[in-house]
């Protein structure tokens, strides 16, 4: 059973869980990597983690029923960080290597840069926080985060979108959220000392309010 000082990382075969893990650590906190369902149905904090294709990523979610336990999870009202891949996957398809249908817990579709930009795109790259959020206290506006992604979010709900980001004059979504929830395309734990405050934030939002939700007079930054 998940303890008030461990945080749930979700394993799915996904790698990059070290990184994950570490970031938990750093923030003070037991990082508790698991394939388990009732792990999840435990968990105060959950982080779902991930690289690589749409396809596997759903293949392995619903082979090891970690599914609906997600989705139930995000249902339940507590907090929850999806990073990547894992942000990707909350969306209700995703168009790399065909069509897959994904968890649909947000309205949208995952789709390719445009032809003509060089993917993946990789390597450090800005994030501009649209609305405030907790998530972001003390990391500057603009700040640097590490991607590396060829598809990007194409949400059908604009107020869901927290933060963008410009790559080769395509501006895309780079963080998403509503309610108890959000997700990066950027990876927090690979992105210094700004990605670990953001790690924090999450978890200390999560541990003293078990809510990471902005307060309802959110105004814009910059």
């Amino acid at each position: 059973m998940s303890s008030d000082r461990t945080v749930t990382i979700v394993d799915y075969g996904a790698g990059n869980l070290r990184s994950v893990a570490r970031a938990v650590a750093h923030a003070g906190y037991e990082p508790l990597v698991t394939s388990q369902a009732r792990a999840i149905d435990d968990a105060w904090a959950l982080i779902v983690p991930g690289v690589g294709a749409a396809a596997d990523t759903m293949k392995n979610l619903k082979a090891s029923s970690l599914d609906d336990p997600i989705q139930a999870y995000v249902d339940s009202g507590r907090p929850f960080l999806g990073v990547c891949m894992g942000m990707q996957a909350m969306f209700d398809v995703s168009e790399e290597g065909g069509s897959h249908e994904c968890l649909g817990i947000l309205p949208g579709r995952i789709v390719r840069f445009p032809q003509g930009l060089t993917v993946p795109h990789m390597g450090w790259n800005t994030v501009h926080v649209e609305d405030e959020h907790p998530v972001f206290d003390g990391i500057p506006q603009d700040a640097f985060f590490y991607f590396v992604h060829s598809y990007h979010v194409r949400p059908n709900e604009p107020t869901i979108v927290i933060g963008t980001t410009e790559y080769e004059n395509q501006v895309f979504p780079s963080v998403v959220g509503r309610d108890n929830m959000i997700a990066t395309q950027f990876h927090p734990e690979k992105s210094g000392a700004n990605g670990l405050r953001f790690y924090a934030n999450f978890i200390r939002l999560a541990r003293e309010q078990g809510s990471i939700a902005p307060a309802p007079a959110s105004v814009a930054r910059g």
